[in-house]
């Protein structure tokens, strides 16, 4: 009997692991905060999450595919950065969003940038990697353009 219970404790278990999903962040000190504590650049992924097709597409081919969650994990600190129509956000998240849209000349949507980040005595600096956007190919081509930014 202790064996099932055992054996059935760990097939729940594993089920859990691979359940969880990335951690998206959505403000830019705590993101740059883990980003220096695991040494891995950030990725921010500028959205329209409500209105944007290009988007979407982004969303659904590769950002929430296995391959990309896995590669995620491994590489980067995952930040989302909205400008949606119809979602509801606070007023220090709009704040934000547009001040990092501004500083990285954000014009068109999605764009994701890597770039490594610091706070210093409340002053973020970055230091740019790269930028890229929907790639067509689904995940593996979309990881083989990050990893060429990432390794430059």
């Amino acid at each position: 009997m202790k064996k099932i219970i055992i054996a059935a404790f760990f097939l729940i278990t594993s089920f859990a692991v691979e359940a969880q999903e990335l951690v998206w962040e959505t403000n830019i000190n705590k993101a740059i905060e883990v980003s220096n504590k695991t040494n891995k650049p950030l990725l921010m992924f500028f959205t329209g999450s409500d209105w944007c097709g290009w988007c979407i597409r982004l969303q659904k081919e590769v950002l929430k595919t296995p391959e990309f969650e896995k590669w995620a994990k491994d590489n980067v600190v995952l930040v989302e950065l909205d400008y949606p129509r119809r979602t509801a956000q606070t007023p220090e998240i709009k704040k934000q969003n547009n001040e990092l849209q501004q500083a990285f000349g954000i014009q068109g949507f999605p764009t994701i940038y890597f770039a490594n980040g610091s706070n210093k005595e409340g002053k973020i600096n970055f230091q740019g990697l790269g930028k890229t956007g929907y790639v067509a190919g689904g995940a593996a081509a979309w990881i083989a353009v990050a990893d060429g930014i990432l390794k430059k």
